[in-house]
């Protein structure tokens, strides 16, 4: 009987199956990752842009937007061959700075900002970070053609350039991680990150709204807000990447920051997008370890993966350290309600960013039975309707007499159903 190693934190658990019983759903070619000479190939050859360097002339300033700690995006590679072509170009490491685009997320630690951006430019880069509720770091910018205010962080305004690194991934309801959301989500205040998140929702039908989901662009009201948001500052450039579970860039896509967003985008889907002849009875998920099992709130996003290959009333089993919790100390609070439907009630009524996750995981644990191999205490799962599992059940016989799915990176994949 084969067993697969299913990453676990910084960990992994292995799963015996039954490889006639058990198919495991993975992206359709593995790549190697790009070299340095390779990544710089493409910084002479953007798409709808010039080079980074006919941009930037000596003596302007420059604002690197990247990451937090919840993503892989090989931003320190990236960051660092763009710092060192502009050197080569007559710009100071005084001239030149970055900030982590946190959103509503905690700070960036030390230790991470040196791993999302390496030592190396940690120790020569003034490094910014992003507090969302600051109204002194936030300034007003305008409206959406929706309504929505949108008000940015005041260090956008502070340099001549603006240039944003991210990773590209699927997004449960902004259709793809990266890009746009730097600014916004990223370095936007709470309220404009609140009123953008929820247009994901309808009210009306307590659902999801039509055009929302993970692969969606067009049509997508929560990109297009995003889009609008992040156009109402100067972007000069965006780099975007495609990961390997390791964290390794396989792929990038840079230049115009739309552009190359929607290339990169559009070449994430091929790869990534898995079609299955039939939904299954059990599927077993693992978010691919840290950094997408920090906590619930990253967690569910391969919770969501899974639930488009098992049929209702089926077994999801889901791997999530979670070893920084929930994500928000208000998190739990959402599952009091009597069910999903009564859940979506509070939150049009006082609508929060993380209660639509909560409603998305309430949703899933009604339509399916949910299991948990985590760190989070058992009353916490009891509350969110999910049965606490242990590794040991994936190595017994369990499974032995079903039919499912494996899914290895739930956060890197998109299963649709024939």
């Amino acid at each position: 009987m084969p067993t697969i190693d299913l990453r676990y934190g910084e960990g992994s658990i292995p799963f015996n199956f039954d490889d006639d019983k058990f198919e495991v759903l993975r992206p359709s070619a593995p790549a190697w990752p790009l070299t340095d000479v390779e990544i710089g190939e493409r910084f002479d050859s953007p798409i709808g842009s010039p080079p980074l360097e006919d941009i930037v002339s000596p003596g302007e300033t420059v604002l690197f937007v990247v990451p937090d700690a919840t993503r892989q995006t090989a931003a320190g590679q990236m960051i660092n061959l763009l710092v060192r072509r502009l050197i080569a170009n007559g710009t100071m490491p005084h001239e030149m700075a970055v900030i982590f685009a946190t959103g509503i997320h905690r700070p960036v630690t030390e230790e991470e900002q040196r791993e999302i951006v390496t030592p190396f430019i940690a120790q020569r880069l003034k490094l910014f970070h992003h507090d969302a509720r600051h109204p002194v770091k936030l300034f007003a910018v305008g409206e959406t053609s929706g309504g929505i205010p949108v008000e940015l962080n005041w260090v956008l305004t502070e340099y001549d350039h603006i240039v944003l690194i991210g990773g590209v991934t699927f997004h449960y309801f902004a259709g793809f991680t990266g890009g746009r959301k730097l600014i916004c989500p990223g370095l936007a205040s709470a309220k404009t990150i609140s009123a953008t998140h929820k247009l994901a929702f309808d009210c009306e039908r307590h659902a999801r709204r039509d055009g929302v989901g993970p692969g969606l662009l067009d049509g997508n009201a929560v990109h297009e807000a995003f889009v609008e948001a992040a156009s109402k500052v100067k972007i000069s450039f965006a780099v975007n990447t495609i990961t390997d579970e390791n964290g390794a860039a396989t792929d990038m896509f840079c230049g115009d920051w739309i552009e190359s967003h929607r290339a990169a985008c559009d070449r994430f889907a091929a790869e990534h997008t898995v079609t299955i002849p039939e939904k299954r009875d059990v599927v077993v998920v693992s978010c691919g370890g840290s950094p997408y099992d920090l906590n619930l709130i990253q967690a569910h996003k391969a919770l969501d993966a899974a639930a488009a290959a098992c049929k209702d009333g089926g077994t999801i089993v889901l791997l999530a350290e979670c070893r920084e919790g929930l994500g928000r100390e208000d998190f739990l609070d959402w599952f009091t309600s009597a069910d999903s439907s009564h859940l979506a009630g509070r939150l049009c009524h006082d609508y929060q960013v993380n209660g639509q996750t909560a409603w998305a995981l309430l949703e899933k644990c009604e339509r399916f039975d949910v299991r948990i191999v985590t760190e989070l205490d058992e009353p916490a799962t009891v509350l969110m309707r999910m049965k606490k599992a242990t590794p040991e059940m994936l190595t017994g016989d369990e499974f032995d007499e079903q039919i499912g799915y494996i899914v290895p990176f739930g956060s890197k994949v998109l299963i649709q159903a024939e």
